[in-house]
């Protein structure tokens, strides 16, 4: 298990610098050829990274490993995607490194829902036009790009978890969203965490 201060949704990429350690010992496991190349990632709700002592979460994602290149100093860099997502049962020592029992958790049945799927695409637009006004009106030349909600996949959970990862949320609402059981539920989530933004960025412009 790779505890991270960010949430790793299915599908998304992930580059990891390997420098602990603990972390360094966990890739030479993943690569010893024994095993699929890949390990859990959860967020870490309250700790820090480095040293261990950190709370985690019981939700994560699968990271299965595409590319590793080996550095000077004990010292990689790898390139991962987020595949499945999973459940902790149970929490392990963390002797060599962190480690659960785990098990797949597929969503539920359910499909997300139009009307959701065209609000979201609603709130994103009004908060990038607010997200616009503040950096003018602060002197910020460029602007956060819109979060792009086209080319989205037919499959509702994939396409669920494309939306938690093109809006501008942060890792807690991320957390929500994956750890909602169905596609429904992860857009009710995330309109919920956009609607938050808009009347924060609302009372800034204040």
């Amino acid at each position: 298990m790779f505890p991270l201060g960010a949430v790793l949704l299915p599908g998304e990429p992930l580059s990891l610098q390997i420098f602990e350690p603990r972390y360094v010992a966990l890739v030479r496991d993943c690569m010893d050829g024994l095993r699929e190349p890949e390990f859990g990632v959860v967020l870490i709700a309250r700790g820090h990274e480095v040293g261990g002592g950190e709370v985690r979460t019981e939700v994560g994602t699968l990271a299965r490993i595409s590319e590793v290149i080996e550095l000077p100093g004990s010292r990689y860099r790898l390139r991962c995607k987020g595949t499945e997502r999973l459940r902790i049962d149970k929490w392990l020592d963390d002797d060599p490194y962190p480690r659960a029992d785990t098990e797949l958790w597929p969503d539920g049945p359910g499909a997300d829902d139009s009307a959701l799927l065209a609000g979201l695409r609603e709130r994103a637009d009004r908060l990038h036009t607010l997200t616009a006004q503040f950096a003018r009106r602060n002197g910020i030349r460029r602007p956060p790009p819109s979060a792009s909600l086209d080319g989205l996949s037919d499959d509702p959970t994939t396409r669920s978890y494309e939306l938690a990862a093109r809006l501008p949320i942060g890792p807690t609402d991320r957390q929500s969203a994956l750890s909602a059981p169905d596609p429904h539920s992860r857009l009710t989530a995330l309109t919920a965490a956009v609607d938050d933004a808009i009347a924060m960025m609302e009372f800034r412009l204040l």
